[in-house]
C-alpha cells in the first residue's frame, strides 16, 4: 500500500504500546503487506485489512486512506490469534 503519510492516533499508539508493537513495524507492514480483506463502504474513506509477518510475528493493521490525499490513517493493528484464524493468518475461522 502506498502512503504519502501515516496518521496514528491516539488510541492506537495506546494499542500499540500495550501489545508491543512499534510504529515502524506498523508502517513496514503497510508499505510491504497484503491485503487479505478490503471495506469498500467504510467511512469516512474504505479501508483494507492488512498481514505482514515482522520477524515472523504476524500484523494485522486495519488502514483507511483518503483517496484525494493518499493520506492514511490506522484505524487498529493487532497480532491475530491463532484460535482465530488460519493458519497463515488471511482468513477468520471463529468469532
Amino acid at each position: 500500500m502506498v502512503c504519502v503519510s501515516l496518521e496514528l492516533i491516539a488510541h492506537v499508539l495506546q494499542r500499540l504500546f500495550t501489545r508491543g508493537i512499534s510504529v515502524a513495524d506498523v508502517e513496514e507492514t503497510i508499505h510491504q503487506g497484503s491485503i487479505i480483506k478490503r471495506y469498500d463502504d467504510d467511512k469516512p474513506f474504505p479501508s483494507v485489512l492488512l498481514l505482514h509477518f515482522v520477524l515472523e510475528r504476524p500484523l494485522h493493521p486495519v488502514v483507511a486512506q483518503d483517496p484525494a490525499t493518499g493520506i492514511c490513517v490506522a484505524v487498529t493493528v493487532y497480532e491475530p490469534d491463532p484460535l482465530l484464524w488460519n493458519a497463515d493468518f488471511t482468513e477468520k475461522i471463529r468469532t
